[in-house]
């Protein structure tokens, strides 16, 4: 049985949602990103300012997933930042779990929430930009019922990196 709750964020959770976004980052992105860039992303200070910043004005709205007292993943959703959507679509902006718990019903739990939340703001579809190299997070998506949209194939710049991105899109309802 999950003891995993989910919340809306509060600004004391900024720098606990930086963390997770730091640890989960680093490990999912290994490989991908030469160790050096990657060390360069590590900056928990410019996340945390991100984020809290993002609570504070609700630019994405931001859930944090909590096993006992400890934040272990967060989800960021709102409208689609993708130009010429349409009003109603809505996107998965970041969803991280802490590598600790990976596998563990953490995703899950807060694409419940994010769904949710988009359904309340008048949402019928949801998008996510995914690395393609990224196979665990498409993995994650598809099982939630995303698609590629593989004619949205984009390059990313990461650092000094260039990633290549594909939108992926499913129905909320």
């Amino acid at each position: 049985m999950s003891s995993i709750q989910v919340r809306p964020a509060t600004l004391r959770d900024a720098k606990a949602i930086a963390q997770v976004h730091t640890t989960s980052a680093m490990e999912a992105y290994r490989g991908l990103v030469p160790d050096d860039q990657l060390k360069s992303m590590s900056s928990v200070e410019k996340r945390q300012a991100y984020w809290r910043e993002a609570i504070e004005f609700c630019e994405p709205q931001v859930q944090v997933a909590v096993d006992g007292d400890k934040i272990v993943g967060f989800v960021g959703f709102d409208r689609s930042r993708d130009p010429k959507t349409r009003p109603t679509t809505g996107e998965i902006w970041a969803i991280y779990a802490a590598p600790t718990h990976w596998n563990q019903g953490v995703g899950l739990a807060l694409w419940d929430a994010a769904r949710d939340g988009l359904q309340e703001e008048g949402c019928t579809t949801v998008t996510a930009w995914v690395p393609l190299r990224n196979e665990r997070a498409l993995r994650f998506h598809e099982m939630a019922g995303f698609k590629r949209e593989m004619t949205t194939a984009k390059t990313s710049v990461l650092g000094s990196v260039k990633i290549e991105e594909v939108r992926l899109q499913r129905p909320l309802n």
